[in-house]
């Protein structure tokens, strides 16, 4: 189940007796969790009906003699097990163990509990039994970490799904400034809403001011000076990145200039004759970019883009040390970017 449809779901107030929420990405698995402890149950209701329970405290007998309660004076009594990946024998040693407490639960659980289980930071392995009795039995998430080139779009949609609208470079901006820990990215945004109205539009100026990104330094500036070979400003952004490194480590900035040639790769693959919504979806980018990409791809042919790849992956590596005397950040940059450019 998507989680889109499984928080519709709550919202509905159709309701599952056993959640079980595990991936890579534990925002989506902190909301879905938090709106179950919050919504399901009244206030009254949850001083006796409501346990939330922590997988390094408990076993999975244990679990399940919660589960296995009824409520008082409520329809329903919510288990909550957070850090579900710590409980104790939860996966079964299938060689040895012919009974396992939760596998028996998952076949005729308590229809009056909502039992939900946050496994963070990794999936249950699909070959065991547990996972293919929770997929056959109960409600499953698997909370994926987003790709680079989604973060923008999920930004874009949170605005909107909160009443307010971004632009397209806002958006873009805080992807790349903020990362991908989707928790940190909501949590700047929820800052940034604070002020404005509903309807209002999150601007560049409003992310420079509140992220602390330099107005004529930054990334984006950088992307349309290589786009345009424009050697004067690379190397003015570059010098910036340099002195400013704590604000601005190398350890971010190779990462997006590879993005920026791999995307122009890509425009390479697809060819001149693909169409500009095919070519925008393609590189991962709004069409409000697409035209600085066109004009990096006449910039950089593939053979030069092909070897561009190969000079950040090389400077990745002297970044970190490897086959290269120790030198300032500063001066590996500047060094890196007079290779790409000539």
């Amino acid at each position: 189940m998507s989680y889109q449809q499984l928080l519709g779901d709550l919202k509905k107030k159709i309701y599952a007796p056993v959640y079980f929420l595990h991936g890579d990405e534990s925002y989506f698995i902190d909301q879905v969790v938090d709106y179950i402890e919050s919504n399901i149950l009244s206030d009254s209701e949850k001083e006796f009906n409501q346990s939330v329970l922590y997988g390094k405290d408990i076993d999975s007998v244990t679990m399940v003699s919660y589960a296995k309660r009824y409520p008082m004076l409520s329809s329903y009594q919510v288990v909550i097990i957070k850090e579900a990946q710590d409980i104790k024998n939860l996966i079964a040693k299938e060689s040895n163990d012919k009974r396992d407490a939760f596998l028996e639960y998952l076949q005729k659980p308590t229809p009056t509990t909502i039992l939900v289980l946050a496994y963070k930071h990794k999936t249950l392995d699909k070959r065991t039994k547990l996972y293919k009795a929770i997929a056959k039995h109960a409600v499953m998430l698997e909370s994926k970490k987003l790709y680079d080139r989604d973060i923008a779009g999920w930004v874009t949609q949170y605005v909107l799904s909160n009443g307010f609208r971004i632009h397209p470079k806002a958006a873009m901006m805080m992807s790349e400034y903020l990362g991908t820990d989707l928790s940190k990215i909501a949590n700047e945004i929820d800052k940034l809403l604070i002020s404005l109205k509903p309807g209002d539009e999150i601007i560049v100026s409003m992310v420079e001011e509140k992220i602390g990104v330099s107005k004529e330094f930054n990334i984006f500036e950088l992307y349309s000076a290589m786009a345009n070979r424009n050697v004067y400003k690379v190397n003015l952004i570059a010098r910036y990145f340099g002195s400013n490194s704590k604000a601005n480590p190398i350890q971010m900035t190779l990462p997006s200039i590879y993005s920026f040639f791999n995307k122009v790769l890509t425009m390479h693959a697809m060819g001149a004759r693909a169409e500009k919504s095919e070519l925008a979806a393609a590189i991962g980018v709004n069409p409000y970019f697409l035209q600085e990409y066109i004009q990096a791809a006449q910039t950089y042919p593939l053979p030069i883009c092909m070897r561009n790849i190969g000079y950040i992956r090389e400077y990745d590596l002297k970044s970190k040390g490897v086959n290269a005397e120790r030198m300032e950040e500063g001066d590996l940059l500047k060094e890196l970017v007079y290779k790409l450019l000539h």
